[in-house]
This record gives C-alpha cells, structure tokens and sequence, in this order.
C-alpha cells in the first residue's frame, strides 16, 4: 500500500504551479480552466549546481553597446507612439485581439512598411488562413514588396525551417496558436504546445536579432488566451481594440520593456486598409450649428494623449413601475452613481424618467474625468437647456456632490482650445490654464449647474 501511494501520479497547474492529487478541470487557486496537466516523473531533489563556461564574460554597464538594442521605426507613427519609436531587433511582442477586428490586416501593413524600408526581409507566417487568401488583402491594401515574403504553416519545424531559408528582420506568426511543435505532447492552441512555440521563437529572436511579433486570441472575457506566463516571457504585450460597429481602432501597450506602458495608438479602418489618425479627436464629436439639449463635451485621458469625447443623455417619461437606465460606451454602475447624486445633490427628478445615456463615435469612457459632463448632460436633458456649444466638463464627481480634482487638467484644457472650444468648467485649483479660455471653477454640483442657461 505504501509503494502503490508512492507511485500515484500527481498533478500540476502550467498557469500557477497549484499542486493537485488527482486531475480537475479547473485550477482551485487561480481559476484557469484546462491547464492542469499530470507529472509523469517525480520532481528531482534539489542538487548543488557546479560551475559552467557563460556565454560571454561580465563588463562594466558602461561598457555594453546599445546600438544593436535601438528601436527602429516600423512606418507607422501611431504604432511607434505606442512602440516607444518602433521596433527592437530580438524582441518578441504579442499583439492580442478579438476576431475580425483587423490584427492580421495592421501586421501586413507593418511588414510591408519594414520590407519597403530597405532595413531587411519581413516574413509573415499565417496559420490561419492560406498564402492566396493573404494575397488578396494585400492586393486591396496595397501591401506588395520583393522583400515581403509568405508562408502558411501550422508546424513549428516548417517556421523554423522557413527563417533558415528567408534569414529575415521582421517576423509574424499569425497566430501563435495556430502553431504546433511535433516533439511536445498535446494539441495546437494547448497550454504546452503554445508554451513550447513560443519558448523556441523567443530563442531564435534572440539568437538572430529577428523583431518577432505574435499574434495571440482572447477569450470571451477578453483575456488573452493561453497560460499566463506567455505574457511574461514576451517582451512587449499590445491589445488591439475596435468595435466592430466603428472604424476608430486602438492600440494599447499593457507591457513595454522598451517604452511607456501606458501610450495608446490610434488607426481608421477602411476598405483600403488601415491608417493612423494623428488626430482622432474629430470622431468623437457632432459638429453643430444649434445647440441641443442632453449633450455636453469632455477630455479624456487615453495613455497620455487628450481625447475629446461627446457625451449625450435622453431623458423621458417612462411609461413602466420600474423606469429604464440604458448605457452605451459607458461605465453602467459608475452611471447610475452620477445619476443617484444628480437627483439627491443637484435636485434634478429623474425618479419617474427613463434615462439613456451614451458616447459618439464608438468611443469608451470609463474614466472618472467624465462623470461631471455626464451629469451636466443629463440635467440639460432633464431640463430642456442646451449647453454652450463651446463649453467642455471635466471633473470627477463625489457622493456628497463635490467635484474632485483630475489629473493633466492643463493638458485636456489645452487640447480644448486647440480645438476651438473657449470655455471650460473644472475643478477648483487645477490651473494654470491656457490663455484666452473662459474657465469656471466649480466646486460642487450644485455651482456646475449654474452654467445651463436660465438656471441661476
């Protein structure tokens, strides 16, 4: 009995390590489903660890080059922003994003800019589709370079076999969980197979210098897909993000070895392909001639680049026991909070009203900066009183109906005024301000709403 419960097999998570004397489905400690596997072999003990030749001896930090480690522009400046100034030879990113929402036709684009530069090769590997479906897009976008080169293959050894052959600069596995490795156990898009593919790109790009770029699905939370130790072997981590409803596309960096991590890139998708748009902020807004009730205009923070956003509310009579609160491109509990203040703090009755509020232009507004101009949409609405057409809001709004400080007010004002917008109502002691812009600081809700017309 003792030798048959020595011999049982144990059980280990490839996401946390979480230790398991039999098989389940999901991991009690860190909730990953289908990522724990059985240990065939008994963990070896621990033995002391001779001496070995190193790779290359030890100098001094000043001494190390940096020009091999220099980021090189990929063509497209959004993307750079985000890059922190383009691509660094030996990098491994991973560019995540949900179905059809243009991964495959942005890293074209990308390889076709580095192909055409002259800086080297760019070869792109598509598990997904076939090298004729490729080519069609790239006929349409116009993504056509002697230097651009194209494989479909879903076996690790053939890729591999491919980098020998081309020697490239740039390349792209599109996806990495289409790719699956003959000597290790278990399915395409599995959490060792997609471990094993990336532990061997990881090794060639650093080897040959190669800016590797993998794509990676998400699951239905938005998660990426696949064990959590993907993200941190890879260099850079960028989540693609769209509507589909929407051209506006976002490109945000939640891991930056070698720049912020908090810069966001903006693109337009089109029939064409994909562009940047250095100035996004003209999709947020509905140009007007007169004013209409239930829209106010704020700045928000993307990374740290100043948006403009329009907020709009609808506020009617409501025909049911319970009246409707519908969100759209907003923060639903974070609403009904601004809502709640509105009627205790600002004595605005919405008891007995259906309220919809949303964003223009596809643009999602979660930050607490928006939640004065929600307000004040709301209450136009409510009462039937435009805002001024040039007037911005920003402020976060308190249960007690104060209005707090936000940060990088001087930016957001003066991203305002480039924009023709002369007024702007913020929180008290957020100066300086840009000049020429009609600034009233507002203390509580109550002081805000002053700037309704015919509501003193």
């Amino acid at each position: 009995m003792k030798a048959a419960a020595k011999d049982r097999p144990s059980y280990r998570c490839d996401e946390c390590g979480y230790g398991a004397a039999k098989w389940v489905g999901r991991c009690p400690e860190c909730q990953a489903w289908g990522s724990v596997v059985e240990l065939t072999t008994a963990p070896s003990a621990l033995r002391r660890v001779a001496a070995g030749p190193v790779s290359a001896p030890a100098r001094p930090i000043s001494e190390i080059a940096v020009e091999a480690a220099r980021a090189r522009p990929t063509g497209l400046a959004e993307l750079d922003r985000v890059l922190g100034g383009g691509l660094v030879p030996g990098a491994v990113l991973l560019l995540a994003g949900e179905p059809g929402v243009g991964k495959s036709t942005l890293l074209l684009d990308v390889a076709h800019s580095y192909a055409s530069s002259g800086t080297g090769r760019a070869l792109v590997v598509t598990g997904e589709e076939s090298a004729a479906q490729v080519r069609l897009r790239a006929d349409r976008t116009g993504a056509l370079s002697p230097q651009l080169f194209l494989a479909a293959e879903t076996d690790l050894g053939a890729l591999l076999a491919h980098i020998d052959e081309v020697k490239p600069g740039l390349l792209i596995v599109d996806s990495v969980q289409t790719i699956a490795s003959a000597a290790v156990d278990g399915s395409a898009g599995g959490v060792t197979q997609v471990r094993a593919v990336t532990a061997a790109l990881i090794a060639v790009a650093k080897e040959r210098d190669i800016a590797v770029v993998l794509v990676g699905h998400v699951t239905k939370d938005g998660n990426i897909a696949g064990p959590r130790v993907l993200e941190h072997l890879v260099d850079v981590v960028l989540s693609f993000e769209g509507d589909r409803h929407s051209t506006l596309r976002l490109v945000r960096a939640v891991k930056n070895r070698y720049g912020p991590a908090d810069e966001v890139g903006c693109f337009e998708l089109h029939d064409a392909g994909i562009r940047g748009l250095a100035d996004p902020s003209g999709l947020f807004l509905t140009r007007r001639t007169v004013p209409v009730a239930g829209t106010s205009v704020t700045v928000t923070v993307e990374g740290r680049r100043p948006l403009l956003a329009e907020v709009q509310a609808l506020v009617a009579p409501s025909p049911l026991p319970s009246p409707r609160r519908a969100v759209s491109g907003l923060d639903s509990a974070r609403v009904a909070m601004v809502l709640a203040v509105v009627e205790r703090r600002g004595g605005v009755k919405l008891a007995t009203n259906d309220v919809f509020s949303a964003t223009v232009g596809g643009h999602r507004v979660t930050e607490p900066a928006a939640d004065l101009a929600i307000a004040l949409a709301v209450a136009s609405a409510a009462e039937d009183l435009p805002l001024p057409p040039d007037l911005v809001v920003i402020g976060e709004l308190g249960l007690s109906g104060d209005v707090r400080r936000v940060g990088a007010v001087s930016r957001r004002l003066a991203e305002a005024s480039r924009l023709g917008f002369a007024r702007a109502v913020v929180p008290p002691g957020c100066g300086p301000f840009p000049p020429g812009m009609q600034v009233y600081e507002a203390g509580d809700l109550r002081e805000a709403l002053r700037v309704l017309p015919g509501r003193g």
